[in-house]
């Protein structure tokens, strides 16, 4: 048998668990999407903010954040970062002078279409190895258990769907 038919072939249980299912899965995702986002302000946190904030309705730093499971802080920076790109501007939410509304600007759509194409030509190479229908029923499986996952941690914010890639 050969290396690669040996790194396919299970040899044990671990195929069946979902920790180590999710390990692999999340390195090999890394692998091949970091260079997709490489070239956006934070990488792959970027590449979130972006599509997050191209869903429409604006939103507030802090609810970026909890819709992301980041801290407050670290979204700040985010922001500065996405900002000074010219990717995001801030502006004042009209039901609360306090708060500041999120909203991505020509340059970040642009940028978010190309970082969309390239992960999702990273996305397809991991996902080869399963039909069309199968990579759609995965997508939609993994997204409803983040979803809930990030409920039960309390993090969900403001809860709408996120369509990112």
């Amino acid at each position: 048998m050969t290396a690669s038919a040996d790194l396919i072939a299970p040899a044990d249980g671990l195929d069946r668990d979902l920790g180590w299912a999710i390990g692999v899965v999340s390195r090999g995702y890394r692998q091949r999407a970091m260079g997709a986002v490489e070239g956006l302000p934070a990488g792959p946190r970027g590449y979130h903010v972006l599509c997050a904030v191209s869903e429409g309705v604006p939103r507030s730093q802090l609810a970026l954040a909890r819709r992301l499971g980041l801290d407050k802080t670290v979204m700040t920076h985010l922001i500065d970062d996405l900002e000074q790109a010219g990717m995001v501007t801030r502006r004042p939410d009209p039901r609360d002078r306090r708060a500041r509304q999120v909203v991505i600007t020509a340059d970040g759509a642009r940028a978010l279409v190309q970082a969309r194409e390239q992960v999702a030509v990273a996305e397809a190479g991991l996902l080869a190895g399963l039909s069309a229908e199968e990579s759609r029923a995965l997508r939609a499986l993994m997204g409803r258990v983040a979803r809930q996952a990030q409920a039960s941690a309390g993090q969900a914010g403001d809860s709408a769907a996120s369509d990112c890639a």
